[in-house]
């Protein structure tokens, strides 16, 4: 949100000063980008460490899926009838 609120004060400030849309559209992306890489760079940090353990808790949960799922197709308990 921080981004894009940056994005969208660059862009306001462009139009006002008069610069053609797409044009300010352009400058905008690119200062936004910069600002937000130089002065963003803890708020990066948290968000990749939040995916890490987010990707770790889903990998936790999928083994637990495969090993119920290998428990239920075990060729001794079968649940099909013939």
């Amino acid at each position: 949100m921080l981004r894009f609120g940056l994005f969208a004060l660059l862009f306001a400030g462009l139009m006002v000063a008069d610069i053609v849309w797409w044009l300010s559209a352009i400058f905008a992306t690119v200062i936004a980008f910069v600002v937000s890489y130089i002065f963003l760079g803890r708020q990066r940090d948290e968000l990749s460490d939040d995916l890490k353990a987010r990707l770790a808790r889903k990998g936790a949960a999928e083994d637990d899926a495969q090993s119920e799922d290998s428990a239920w197709d075990s060729p001794g308990d079968s649940n099909t009838k013939k």
